[in-house]
């Protein structure tokens, strides 16, 4: 259960836009900026979490991207659901095709509590907990100050 790129992306992009005035629209660039991502890449991940039902998107010299609906009613689990696949939660530790307690692995009976714990936090942590922390300063969205972050 390790997290691509593209979820990585797309949760600091989340979380800078629950940091942002509520239905303020942010431009791609200036997020991609802020978080010193590749902005093609990031409109794609943007598209699809639009897709998805996270984000609205608005065109026009006003245009940009927004939460569509509170950061607290977001888990990370649904926006992972989103960029992983609905069923990355099942992939096995080693890469196996198929690994189950029928068809388990070598470490499948040590990892699926493990598993089970990353499941359980996944779902209950929100957005609106992510950029509560990161807003905190004790922890960083970007390879920036927080300081840095604020700036417009």
């Amino acid at each position: 259960m390790i997290l691509s790129r593209t979820s990585q992306y797309a949760v600091q992009a989340m979380i800078y836009m629950a940091t942002q005035p509520p239905e303020t629209p942010v431009l791609n660039k200036d997020i991609a900026e802020r978080l010193n991502v590749p902005a093609p890449y990031l409109a794609k991940i943007l598209q699809s979490l639009s897709k998805g039902g996270l984000l609205s998107s608005f065109r026009g010299r006003l245009g940009g991207f927004c939460l569509r609906q509170d950061a607290a009613s977001v888990s990370l689990m649904h926006l992972l659901q989103l960029t992983e696949g609905p069923d990355f939660t099942q992939s096995c530790l080693l890469g196996l095709k198929r690994c189950s307690d029928e068809t388990a692995c070598p470490v499948h009976v040590r990892w699926l509590p493990i598993k089970e714990k990353v499941i359980a936090m996944l779902n209950e942590m929100t957005l609106a907990d992510l950029a509560i922390a990161v807003q905190s300063g004790r922890y960083r969205l970007a390879d920036m100050p927080l300081g840095m972050m604020a700036e417009a």
